[in-house]
């Protein structure tokens, strides 16, 4: 999902015996009411364990995986930081017998987590923390995530913001195939969207751009981005069935989001992009995307933009954008 710009590769310890039963580390579903306390306790047992068995300063992170299920911790996976634990390494975790220093942040997983899952705690610590905020957040709402803290409890009512269009909203959209392809906004706050392929656009000049699809990054154009302030932009991307994960959508066509990079957290009804919804009789955004033939235009009526989807010629679109009167 870099286009090739980064690869991961990881090294794993034996399995390592803790010392207390999986209950005693156990935790609640909902983010907001999670004990710090035992995250903590998790952390420091785990690297402990694994303390002669590696350098931990040869590595960028550390994920933890456990041989326990999702039912037996309470989660299927968290970021203890920047997370959980804070934006910040508040804790220094250190290991007993060594004294090593986790590097960076670590990322803490169950037997259930889904690729989605793993992709989107370790994200976290790859965005890493700048001016007291998480580059990459979790971009689903968590308040309504208290209420609706799990699948079988309706989480998908908490993905108000991006829906199944991006796994740091949906970890995953069906859990037996691989998790959607990041939004450009995603792609941007990792550095993953080359910033030639970001065309900015003044909406007091009408103009007209052909918009490839995301997933190939082979457009000349993958991103559109209409600056509204210093900080608030409109963000407009093509998703298109294609490739290793964008085959796996909710749909496709033309997202058009909402970004505001003054706000760090989605909580508070407040959250840093949102997608506009073009049909917003379909739950869940999954009718997020405009498209030819069907919902083709935008009116942003507060700052008078308007935004229209022209032409589709295979999977590129002509887009013209330009004031309202």
């Amino acid at each position: 999902m870099s286009y090739g710009t980064v690869c991961v590769d990881f090294d794993f310890t034996d399995w390592v015996q803790m010392p207390e039963p999986i209950s005693s580390y156990k935790i609640s579903p909902a983010n907001l009411k999670v004990d710090k306390s035992r995250v903590t306790r998790l952390i420091q047992d785990a690297i402990d364990g694994a303390d002669t068995a590696h350098d931990f300063s040869q590595y960028d992170y550390l994920a933890i995986f456990m041989g326990a299920r999702f039912p037996d911790y309470g989660m299927v996976g968290l970021c203890g930081y920047p997370g959980m634990l804070g934006w910040q390494q508040e804790i220094i975790f250190k290991t007993k017998r060594r004294g090593q220093v986790v590097p960076n942040g670590v990322a803490i997983f169950t037997a259930s987590a889904h690729l989605g899952t793993l992709f989107h705690d370790s994200a976290h610590v790859w965005g890493g923390v700048i001016d007291g905020k998480r580059q990459l957040p979790c971009l689903y709402d968590h308040d309504l995530q208290e209420i609706y803290p799990t699948r079988d409890k309706g989480f998908a009512k908490a993905m108000i913001n991006m829906g199944f269009w991006d796994p740091m909203s949906c970890h995953f959209y069906e859990y037996r195939l691989s998790p959607p392809g990041i939004s450009s906004w995603t792609k941007l706050r990792l550095g993953w969207l080359p910033p030639d392929k970001v065309k900015i656009i003044d909406p007091d000049i009408p103009s007209e751009t052909l918009l490839g699809p995301l997933e190939d990054g082979l457009s000349s154009t993958l991103a559109i981005q209409i600056p509204l302030s210093s900080t608030r932009y409109i963000l407009i991307e093509n998703r298109q069935p294609l490739g290793k994960f964008d085959s796996v959508l909710p749909n496709h066509g033309v997202l058009i989001m909402h970004a505001d990079d003054d706000v760090a957290e989605c909580r508070y009804g407040r959250t840093p992009v949102r997608l506009v919804d073009a049909n917003p009789g379909t739950e869940f955004l999954l009718g997020a995307a405009f498209d030819l033939p069907g919902v083709s235009s935008y009116v942003d009526t507060e700052n008078k933009i308007e935004i229209k989807l022209l032409e589709k010629l295979d999977n590129v679109y002509r887009i013209s954008i330009s004031r309202t009167q």
